[in-house]
């Protein structure tokens, strides 16, 4: 038996990070991963090979729609599609490598295999290599960040290939004719954009009478509209009850009658936690009636010395928020002290344009009878978005009616992905919309817009 200050099994976001983190407070630690490649699904088939393939796919239609507007003349313009597949996978071998660089520079010990629990601190390893015995750690602490795997629906024939989830739709060997997407989140809406601008029909199914649930409804609605204007054909509050490979084509049934033929289908209608096989039940751990496991407020489940983070309990399923998990949890662990604001977990949907928030919508202010003032300002308005020929949506903020504290900002427009970051570190420090309003911007920039958004809140507004 090998003992370890800190066992992790899973080695996403969360896990690598946790990890690392540990061993730079000094512990011994261990990660367990099944998968050759470190990373989770955020590095090997999500984010980071989503977000490849969206820049590709973006150079392609600018370079088709967009180059003659700037004064170049670029020719024909002719797809290479296994060389786009090729950059993705080039992107993604090359990040796993510098975590597995990171793990040695940390000394942390990597298992190859499935880790599951036995009780008492004792973590079961069966190797990812076939004859080889199972391997017996035993822990201090041991921390879940198993992550989360694709939901299904019942009457969905997963077909490996034609009918698939976000995994297969990162590799489609050709650009389908016509591709239905079930579910209108951020993966359906990113994969269909993909797809899209490579020359595909899209039809976006979704059960719900909007897309991108969760969002502030008012982005949504401006973002339905623009993805509209661009090709994608949305179908809402409409469930699917089968799809299956039928001869050369998908066959999907919708609950209204309505029957689509399409080339291949995307399924993504959201996650569940990946909390199967790992002894959870035996070691004492209890799960809700979502499969999550239930952990209290630093991150400590039902059985003593175990943990849990990510997209294993409860929460956005996002990369970022299992990271920040992962080094609370660890803090917790080592000083006793960790902590999470999750009032200031952004979310980025990498469209075109991109949509992201941080903090409350406004519906959720509605419910919690919050009252709040409203500052918006459009890109449209904005000389460097003028300049980059993108000026299509605004930055929304909303702050509290008396205290002027900001609740909650929402943006559609170009770089939204990034200039979230900014809100997000005025939220977590309980900034004021004249706070951020009165900080010098550079110019000229698209941040300015946030600061006229902010500005917008009490009526300072100085382009508007």
């Amino acid at each position: 038996m090998t003992a370890h200050d800190l066992i992790i099994i899973g080695g996403g976001p969360g896990g690598y990070v946790a990890a690392i983190h540990a061993a730079q407070l000094g512990l011994n630690v261990a990660c367990i991963e099944r998968e050759p490649s470190l990373g989770g699904t955020c590095l090997r088939i999500g984010c980071i090979p989503s977000k490849a393939l969206l820049e590709s796919s973006e150079l392609y239609e600018q370079a088709r729609t967009a180059f003659a507007a700037h004064g170049i003349k670029a020719g024909e313009v002719a797809l290479d599609l296994p060389t786009m597949l090729k950059r993705k996978e080039q992107i993604v071998t090359m990040l796993g490598k510098g975590i597995d660089g990171l793990f040695k520079k940390n000394k942390i010990t990597r298992y190859a295999g499935h880790g599951r629990l036995a009780g008492g601190g004792k973590v079961i390893v069966t190797p990812s290599a076939a004859g080889q015995a199972e391997i017996e750690l035993q822990g201090k602490s041991i921390i879940v960040a198993t992550g989360s795997r694709p939901s299904t629906l019942k009457g969905v024939e997963l077909s490996g290939d034609r009918i698939g989830t976000s995994t297969e739709a990162l590799s489609f060997p050709a650009v389908p004719q016509h591709l239905v997407v079930i579910g209108a989140g951020y993966i359906g809406l990113e994969l269909g954009t993909v797809w899209r601008r490579l020359g595909a029909k899209v039809t976006v199914l979704e059960f719900l009478d909007r897309i991108f649930p969760g969002t502030d409804g008012e982005i949504a609605n401006e973002a339905m509209k623009i993805f509209a204007r661009q090709g994608i054909e949305f179908r809402l509050k409409t469930s699917v009850t089968a799809a299956k490979v039928e001869g050369d084509a998908c066959v999907v049934t919708c609950s209204n009658g309505d029957t689509l033929r399409c080339d291949r289908v995307l399924v993504s209608t959201g996650r569940v936690p990946y909390t199967e096989n790992l002894g959870l039940e035996a070691a004492g751990v209890q799960k809700d009636e979502r499969g999550r496991v239930v952990v209290n407020q630093h991150f400590a489940t039902s059985a003593a010395g175990v943990y849990a983070i990510g997209d294993v309990i409860k929460g956005p399923m996002l990369a970022h928020k299992a990271e920040h998990e992962g080094v609370a949890c660890v803090d917790h662990i080592v000083t006793g002290h960790g902590h999470v604001n999750y009032d200031a977990i952004p979310s980025v949907a990498y469209t075109e344009p991109e949509v992201a928030a941080v903090g409350k919508t406004e519906e959720e202010l509605k419910a919690a009878n919050i009252p709040y003032k409203i500052g918006s300002f459009p890109f449209l308005a904005n000389g460097r978005a003028r300049a980059l020929g993108h000026t299509e949506g605004r930055v929304k903020v909303l702050a509290h009616a008396q205290t002027d504290r900001i609740l909650g900002v929402h943006i559609i427009g170009p770089r939204a992905g990034d200039m979230i970051g900014e809100a997000t570190a005025a939220i977590e420090f309980g900034a004021s919309s004249e706070d951020l309003g009165s900080v010098t911007h550079a110019h000229p920039t698209l941040t300015e817009v946030l600061k006229e958004a902010s500005l917008a809140v009490l009526g300072r507004a100085i382009h508007a």
